[in-house]
């Protein structure tokens, strides 16, 4: 194992993590105002934020939950529950594919909305669009992992290697030998992600944690002009 390896699998996934933890602790100490998904729905409303919104949020869910069965829970786990290697592929292969699909596109169009639209960009900041960017390649680079790889019959099984390093990094107990000749793909989406991660604290993406599974069924917030006199009349009624 030489330096290089040491650093990329041991120390950047501390200090990702720390970042993680510490930034979400000081911005949410120091800006709550900002602490939202600063939604620009109410700027303009059309068919590629209703489907790029709803694909990927969806999309997000599932491969979140995938990554939870495929990383965090040990091999061994299934074995006794009664899942074969072959039913976990083809649940990972399928479902985890159609996941990934559902990210890539609706974070397409997300990012095309948001490149397309004048009056969205002109309220949006660069980083909004890095981090849309970022998304993409650590959606993109796993995607391709999934159907280039696994799907094709890759030997390289990650249950029994970034499995067991990712929750020994979590346990203080790092070995990056398991993870260090993975293949090139794997590698690369690991340090991508590890990258969200660290600016995450720092983006508008801290909203998942102000219970984002309402977003799936609330519905969309609809802007109607009003008279003003007929407004007063309105409130005064209400009042």
């Amino acid at each position: 194992m030489t330096e290089l390896d040491y650093f990329l699998w041991v120390i950047i996934p501390y200090l990702s993590l720390t970042i993680f933890v510490v930034g979400h602790i000081h911005r949410y100490n120091t800006d709550q105002f900002g602490w939202s998904a600063q939604s620009s729905e109410f700027i303009q409303k059309d068919h590629l934020l209703k489907w790029g919104s709803t694909l990927f949020h969806y999309g997000v869910i599932f491969v979140f939950f995938g990554h939870v069965a495929g990383v965090l829970i040990p091999k061994g786990f299934y074995d006794v529950v009664g899942i074969t290697e072959q039913m976990y592929h083809f649940g990972a292969i399928w479902f985890g594919g159609a996941a990934g699909v559902m990210m890539v596109v609706g974070g397409a169009l997300l990012t095309v909305r948001r490149l397309k639209s004048k009056r969205v960009r002109r309220n949006s900041s660069k980083k909004d669009l890095y981090v849309l960017l970022l998304i993409g390649v650590v959606t993109v680079v796993g995607f391709t992992n999934t159907v280039g790889y696994t799907a094709t019959g890759g030997e390289f099984d990650y249950r029994a290697t970034i499995g067991p390093w990712f929750r020994g990094v979590l346990s203080f107990q790092p070995s990056p030998y398991l993870v260090m000749d993975a293949p090139l793909g794997f590698q690369l989406h690991i340090l991508a992600a590890f990258v969200l991660f660290a600016v995450w604290p720092y983006t508008r993406l801290v909203h998942v944690w102000s219970l984002p599974l309402e977003y799936l069924s609330r519905k969309y917030i609809v802007y109607r002009k009003m008279n003003p006199k007929k407004a007063l009349k309105y409130m005064e009624r209400k009042n």
